[in-house]
């Protein structure tokens, strides 16, 4: 069965841009435990775009899906401790793109 990647397009404004790559840095670990994970990248665009592209592989879609209900829907749920306001999201716009891998090489040793 192959693996499933899925790359999550994010808009973010150039005055964002810092923004998100701390928030990003602050969840260090919060899916690297989630059964099926398999790969974590976040992209930063260099030119031509403001799209950031948040690149992760999972062992299949049923696992992803898991994670997606499960641990990812907890931590972006608003509010925190005290009921305090959620932070205003970093990205303008955000797509989802999915695919199978069909072919992948590593390098040779």
């Amino acid at each position: 069965m192959p693996s499933i990647v899925k790359i999550n397009v994010l808009t973010v404004p150039a005055e964002q841009r810092e923004v998100l790559e701390q928030r990003f840095a602050s969840r260090a670990g919060a899916v690297e435990g989630s059964d099926g994970f398999e790969w974590f990248e976040l992209l930063r665009p260099v030119e031509g775009t403001d799209q950031y592209l948040v690149y992760t592989r999972w062992r299949s879609e049923e696992d992803f899906q898991a994670w997606m209900s499960g641990s990812m829907q907890a931590a972006h749920k608003g509010g925190g401790e005290g009921g305090g306001e959620r932070p205003k999201p970093a990205a303008s716009g955000s797509t989802l793109w999915s695919f199978e891998v069909v072919q992948q090489a590593s390098p040779k040793n």
